[in-house]
């Protein structure tokens, strides 16, 4: 985790100083409303969500005594294998949040990006549950099959670097390339608050142009969001347990949801220790 921790800080920083340098939307503020919000977003599912749901996983689900298929790979092998298989189990799992309410519920807070706010730590914008739903599906899986935290480690640079590159402020496209690589160019047509649902690959693309799910016009779309985005919280606190508030009166939402929301974390992550 430190070593993850560390990585994250420097993609983090370097994104940051691409947006800076090649930056598409040139009026889009480098300080904007939120920013706070999202740094919770990147510190909390960077650095402690993984933690905690680790830790519960090695107390309550995995066998510490268990020893999978893979463990006597060489480290480039687990690395390759799990990045496309992860990848692959990503892109299924994104697909589904799509077209199943009851998850899209899950995934809204990924998609209330606003126009103006699309850059690159907007990549950790995650509710818990949906990282949950992540973790279970790809994470578990591989830890039986005995591959190693190093293999596991790489994998998680990897799709940090692709994730923060997607939402940052870049026109890239990758040439060629595009065909296999997720790129800001197309991820940002992913974001569109009208069109269908596209382009649901995180490190890969070539997924989304086998299965005919890609979409990459030559410029973006005019508009950014879901219909109905004004549901979600403005803060951390309140959008980890929006979809309460369809219980509580509307006059009180904001403060009684950003309450139950640091209660919640504060619990999850005093269970963790």
């Amino acid at each position: 985790m430190i070593a993850y921790r560390v990585a994250l800080a420097a993609l983090s920083l370097g994104a940051a100083g691409l947006e800076r340098r090649y930056a598409t939307r040139e009026d889009q503020p480098l300080i904007r409303p939120g920013l706070v919000w999202d740094g919770l977003h990147l510190v909390f599912n960077g650095h402690f969500l993984g933690a905690i749901l680790y830790t519960f996983a090695a107390r309550f689900w995995v066998d510490p005594g268990w020893e999978g298929a893979a463990r006597d790979w060489p480290l480039w092998l687990q690395a390759t294998v799990a990045i496309v298989t992860l990848d692959w189990v990503q892109w299924c799992v994104h697909n589904v949040l799509h077209r199943v309410p009851f998850l899209w519920s899950f995934h809204k807070l990924h998609h209330g990006v606003r126009d103006g706010e699309m850059d690159w730590i907007v990549s950790f914008r995650f509710q818990w549950t949906e990282v949950v739903v992540y973790k279970a599906a790809m994470v578990l899986p591989l830890a039986w099959m005995g591959f190693s935290v190093e293999a596991l480690w790489i994998q998680a640079v990897v799709g940090t670097a692709i994730g923060h590159l997607n939402h940052a402020n870049l026109s890239w496209t990758y040439g060629p390339f595009r065909y296999l690589l997720n790129n800001p160019a197309m991820h940002i047509w992913h974001h569109d608050h009208d069109g269908p649902a596209t382009n649901f690959g995180v490190v890969l693309s070539c997924w989304d142009w086998i299965f005919g799910t890609a979409q990459m016009p030559d410029h973006p779309p005019t508009k950014l969001g879901y219909p109905g985005m004004e549901e979600l919280p403005e803060d951390f606190f309140g959008q980890q347990v929006w979809q309460l508030g369809r219980w509580i009166p509307v006059h009180q939402r904001r403060g009684v949801l950003s309450a139950l929301g640091a209660v919640a974390l504060a619990g999850a992550l005093w269970a963790a220790g």
